[in-house]
């Protein structure tokens, strides 16, 4: 798998999952733009990528803010050129029991986790409509497979990008243009580590016996971004060592 002039944007990839996913497409060849509110960050991550011979520029702003989507959209086209691959990483996490779920803290969920990938779809898909070529792969959450308790505005968030995956995987199935998601399980990630889950506890009832890793998540974004994942579409590649079977 090779993207050779083919530019890539990866939102939320100042850390974690995001780093991890922006650093394997640029070793595959990527030019990645790795979209964040977290500027340092994402100024890290393309250090990094630099440092081992990738190409790829740091780009601050807000997913879910059109504007600044438009902007970073605009900065990416003139610094690396149209874009071919997107991921839609960027997103946030709380545990708040259902009753005490406030009308701001659900807007705020679903603002940045759904509103965010369709702000930056729909500013990113002509591209790929015009080349006749594209890969749009969302990070959902195998937590909208299974449920999850105090997690209500975060399950139904994730549950709304799985919708929006498969609505967007129809309409452009014939554009070649293709749309998946990957549902993480439990991946050991800096958020993860600011909860108040015990990540060695939760990681030896994994069948697997161990949590994820950002780059296990990287891999399987890869290959649905990849010429070879050219006939899947409105799919889903779960990435949880065996905690969900489906």
């Amino acid at each position: 798998m090779s993207w050779e002039n083919k530019v890539a944007v990866v939102t939320g990839g100042a850390r974690g999952i995001g780093r991890a996913i922006a650093t394997v497409l640029a070793d595959r060849g990527a030019a990645v733009a790795v979209w964040d509110l977290d500027v340092e960050g994402a100024e890290k991550t393309v250090a990094a990528i630099q440092e081992a011979g990738g190409t790829a520029i740091a780009v601050g702003g807000d997913a879910a803010d059109a504007a600044a989507v438009a902007e970073a959209a605009a900065r990416t086209r003139e610094e690396l050129g149209r874009i071919a691959i997107l991921v839609n990483n960027a997103g946030v996490t709380a545990y708040q029991p259902f009753t005490s779920i406030t009308e701001e803290a659900w807007d705020r969920m679903i603002g940045i986790n759904l509103r965010g990938p369709f702000l930056v779809t729909r500013e990113v898909v002509p591209d790929m409509l015009d080349a006749g070529w594209g890969r749009i792969v969302n990070i959902s959450s195998s937590s909208a497979q299974t449920g999850a308790p105090a997690m209500a505005h975060y399950v139904a968030s994730k549950g709304g990008v799985i919708g929006l995956t498969r609505a967007l995987a129809i309409e452009f199935a014939d554009k070649g243009i293709t749309v998946n998601h990957v549902p993480p399980g439990f991946v050991d990630t800096p958020l993860v580590r600011q909860g108040p889950v015990d990540v060695e506890a939760v990681a030896a009832t994994m069948p697997m016996k161990r949590a994820g890793r950002p780059e296990d998540v990287a891999h399987a974004v890869a290959y649905l971004a990849s010429d070879e994942a050219g006939y899947v579409t409105g799919q889903t590649l779960s990435t949880n060592g065996g905690r969900y079977l489906a």
